[in-house]
């Protein structure tokens, strides 16, 4: 990483008060920007163009992570919602970020966006090879129409915008909601909470064989840095760690670093989600020399000592 790239620099990052957003943040103020703009959703409704004008205004680079997002459970129930934000938020943050002349654009995809049947591991030229998994469809088409404007942007306006598409993330602050959550912190809050209760056994949405692949958060933040400095191409470029685990291993290492002792039973009348991901990340590594440092097994420990001192703060607190 380069910290000259950022100096004199004023950077907007969207959704930087989020899970992603926040290690972000942190990751850039190393850098030393001339200023980081994070706009509250409270205050800024970025599906609204006007707002999106407004908080763009004397932005050097865009980094736009806002989006609404979840795990299956969210998807199935909010299918309309999540298709409408998140178009919304995208076409209108860019269409600004042009008005206002920002020289570099990153626009933040998702592994949603590959087809359901994608060859493992996904290269970036699979991307239009069929339609995505059913239940993130309208989640996955939404972000993956940034990567159509942005293309677009650049052919007719010579707008500096380029795409990037992050695997699953974890680490400390992800959302442990159990309406809305990933895969990782949806069980780390299961079988802790089995543990702290004595419960026999807990219950995994489907059959678990199908697999998946997580980046740390902060490397996907360091990713996400390099590119912004580094890379100023039409192509998509994947983010990711470069394995793949299936849910079934997945819940037993959790189950195993929770220190819970009891059964886990699969609800297979729940669905699996997409069969496999895992992605090629040769091209980040070639591009701007990302490769993911973090290893799964220091990553999901500090996820779950991070839950772990969350519940205990809550204890004292309360």
């Amino acid at each position: 990483m380069n910290p000259k790239y950022w100096k004199d620099k004023n950077v907007l990052v969207t959704g930087g008060n989020g899970f992603l957003g926040g290690h972000l943040v942190n990751l850039l103020k190393e850098m030393r920007p001339r200023k980081i703009i994070i706009p509250k959703s409270s205050k800024h409704d970025l599906r609204i163009y006007e707002e999106c004008l407004r908080v763009s205004k004397n932005v050097d680079v865009v980094i736009h992570l806002a989006a609404n997002v979840g795990g299956i459970g969210y998807n199935l129930a909010k299918p309309a919602n999540l298709f409408e934000d998140n178009i919304l938020l995208s076409v209108n943050m860019m269409r600004a970020a042009l008005k206002n002349k920002v020289k570099k654009y990153v626009a933040l995809g998702t592994i949603c966006a590959y087809p359901k049947f994608t060859p493992i591991p996904f290269k970036e030229e699979n991307l239009w090879m069929g339609y995505p998994e059913e239940t993130n469809a309208p989640y996955g088409l939404a972000k993956k129409m940034q990567l159509v404007q942005a293309q677009a942007y650049r052919q007719q306006y010579g707008f500096n915008a380029i795409f990037l598409l992050p695997v699953n993330l974890y680490g400390p602050g992800d959302n442990v909601n159990l309406n809305y959550s990933h895969v990782i912190p949806g069980l780390v809050r299961k079988f802790v909470e089995a543990k702290i209760k004595n419960k026999k056994e807990v219950v995994v949405w489907g059959t678990g064989k199908p697999t998946r692949e997580f980046l740390y958060v902060k490397d996907a933040a360091e990713g996400i840095i390099l590119a912004t400095e580094k890379y100023n191409k039409k192509e998509p470029v994947n983010l990711g760690a470069g394995f793949e685990i299936s849910i079934r291993d997945l819940a037993k290492v959790i189950k195993n670093a929770v220190g819970y002792q009891g059964k886990i039973v699969w609800d297979k009348t729940k669905p699996d989600g997409q069969p496999r991901r895992m992605l090629d990340t040769s091209r980040a590594r070639k591009e701007f020399g990302f490769l993911a440092k973090t290893s799964f097994q220091d990553g999901l420990r500090q996820t779950v000592d991070w839950y772990l001192k969350e519940l205990a703060s809550h204890k004292t607190n309360s």
